[in-house]
């Protein structure tokens, strides 16, 4: 259970719901270090067990390599590359490394959202991103080019990114969810599922302060 996030919660729900009603779109969950966007990730994934989920996740030391993040997303999709288009899947086959050469980047953007696509034809695909601001540029740029591009595919995208930290995802293209602290009586919640102990109101409250929530 998440306390005090009822209203973030519904609308992921509401993105998850109109993918499997073939209106595909994304949503940016953004807040500081420790504000809880993994874990609504995690609550999202296990509201999606009708879904194909694949996840991806931004790794700093990763963030120099071209493609490093989406490789990873895509990997257990990689038997439908074969059925892509020839140049589609020339230029994907390139960006993972599988062939010589670099590869044209629109056709590899073109070929993942097609993969995508063709998977969510069995049934719909969540793509969950977390510390988005960390995916490697290249990567980055192939998942705003499959999310400006959703319609009538059965696909999600949910990504999660830090505030304070520069990224991809700053421009405002995409609808954002901003974390706030917890006050009151769902960070009493929070602290009672912690505490061995009841906490007096006082205590978390200030507690409250101290954190900012």
């Amino acid at each position: 259970m998440l306390a005090g996030r009822d209203a973030e919660r519904a609308d992921i729900a509401a993105l998850l719901e109109a993918a499997r009603g073939s209106s595909g779109g994304a949503l940016v969950i953004r807040g500081v270090a420790g504000s809880g966007k993994s874990a609504l990730l995690a609550d999202a994934a296990a509201a999606a067990a009708d879904m194909t989920v694949l996840r991806t996740q931004g790794v700093e030391s990763e963030s120099p390599l071209a493609f490093a993040a989406l490789q990873r997303l895509l990997w257990p999709l990689r038997k439908g590359v074969g059925g892509l288009p020839a140049p589609q899947r020339a230029a994907l086959q390139a960006a993972f490394g599988e062939v010589e050469g670099e590869g044209d980047r629109f056709l590899a953007f073109l070929g993942t959202l097609s993969l995508l696509d063709d998977a969510a034809e069995e049934r719909p695909v969540l793509v969950i991103a977390d510390d988005a601001h960390w995916l490697d540029e290249a990567s980055a740029n192939a998942l705003l080019f499959v999310a400006r591009r959703l319609q009538a595919e059965r696909v999600a995208l949910l990504f999660a990114a830090r505030d304070g930290v520069a990224s991809a995802f700053d421009a405002g293209e995409l609808p954002c969810l901003t974390l706030g602290g917890l006050s009151g009586e769902a960070a009493g919640q929070l602290l009672r599922r912690h505490a061995p102990e009841d906490v007096d109101a006082a205590v978390r409250d200030r507690l409250v302060a101290a954190t900012g929530g």
